[in-house]
């Protein structure tokens, strides 16, 4: 047997890889449905401005993205999204809602939202922190 290492491997590899995974958690979980979701705002000539993307599974809200443009910052549009995307949770009968972010990112953001730090990635990548952060729905 022959283990080879690929440097710049093709993403059909990579998604080949991460499909295995997932196809072994699916069989043994005990929740059959994980429900992916996504928001966007656009602006008039319909780019999209903001949005953000996640999905669902079993009690949690998984967060993925949530970005704003730079023209709609201090606009409380990202509030406006979180709490669109707080309330499909709960719709989906979520009780808590799990994200990360990293230490130039959108912690106070967060926080003032009700977002907890649970746990501190120190040294991510090298020097910076990567906040992984709970809210109860």
């Amino acid at each position: 047997m022959d283990i080879e290492v690929i440097e710049n491997p093709e993403q059909a590899l990579v998604d080949f890889l991460s499909q295995q995974i997932s196809d072994f958690n699916w069989a043994r979980w005990e929740v059959s449905e994980r429900l992916p979701f996504a928001m966007q705002v656009k602006n008039d000539a319909g780019e999209v401005i903001a949005g953000a993307a996640g999905r669902t599974f079993g009690d949690w809200l998984l967060l993925d993205t949530l970005w704003v443009s730079d023209v709609l910052r201090g606009q409380n549009v990202g509030s406006k999204i979180l709490k669109q995307v707080e309330a499909l949770g709960r719709q989906r009968g979520c009780k808590r809602c799990l994200l990360d972010t990293l230490n130039f990112q959108a912690k106070p953001f967060y926080e003032k939202q009700g977002y907890q730090v649970e746990w501190t990635q120190e040294g991510y990548p090298r020097t910076g922190c990567k906040y992984f952060m709970t809210k109860e729905l």
